[in-house]
């Protein structure tokens, strides 16, 4: 079944030349755009400033170095090929990748981890990374980089570690590290001459 779901998926991106085209760009740049949301959210200033944000970002940051850590574990103890490996004859390949395993999906779960984590702690910021992170996902497959099974996988393993470090006392230590990097944060930029900001948390964002 994940072999004819990613066949369907990839096929119809070879016969679509628009599809896979912005699908492309998706899966090559969605994760760039993840990271620069994350780092917007710490490094605001102004009435966009929010100590949610601050929190969520570095949550994010969190939650997708440890997921990834153990999607690592993952591969390396199932090593599943990649589909353009164990079906080369099937297979439209629209970017270069390594032969490294499939299962799970780093960018999947790298993804989710980091839209979860935001989503728990920052509603605008959250929806927007979920979006692209389900965009993200699905560009995997139409560029037949990985099965769904394998984004399906990495989605659940990043909104799995996410939630866990949602728990009361990781979420409390989590916070803590937030709020010692902010104040940092507002210490350097106070040192460069740039001084705290006189607007505060933005309601809007939260």
């Amino acid at each position: 079944m994940d072999f004819d779901l990613f066949k369907t998926i990839n096929g119809y991106a070879a016969r679509h030349d628009l599809f896979e085209d912005v699908l492309r760009a998706v899966s090559m740049y969605g994760h760039y755009f993840l990271l620069g949301l994350v780092a917007v959210l710490f490094l605001a200033r102004g009435r966009w400033q929010s100590g949610d944000g601050r929190r969520a970002a570095v949550a994010a940051v969190v939650a997708a170095a440890l997921a990834l850590v153990l999607a690592q574990v993952i591969a390396h103890a199932w090593d599943r090929p990649r589909p353009f490996i164990a079906h080369p004859q099937v297979a439209h390949v629209f970017l270069s990748h390594s032969n490294d395993p499939s299962f799970p999906s780093d960018h999947a779960t790298g993804a989710f981890a980091i839209a979860v984590a935001l989503l728990l702690r920052h509603r605008v910021g959250g929806i927007v990374a979920l979006i692209a992170a389900a965009l993200l996902a699905l560009s995997r497959p139409v560029v037949g980089v990985h099965y769904p099974g394998d984004v399906i996988g990495g989605a659940a393993l990043g909104s799995a570690v996410a939630l866990l470090l949602w728990l009361p006392p990781l979420r409390a230590r989590i916070d803590a590290l937030a709020d010692v990097a902010a104040r940092a944060y507002d210490w350097v930029l106070a040192k460069l001459g740039l001084g705290p900001s006189s607007a505060g948390s933005s309601p809007s964002l939260r």
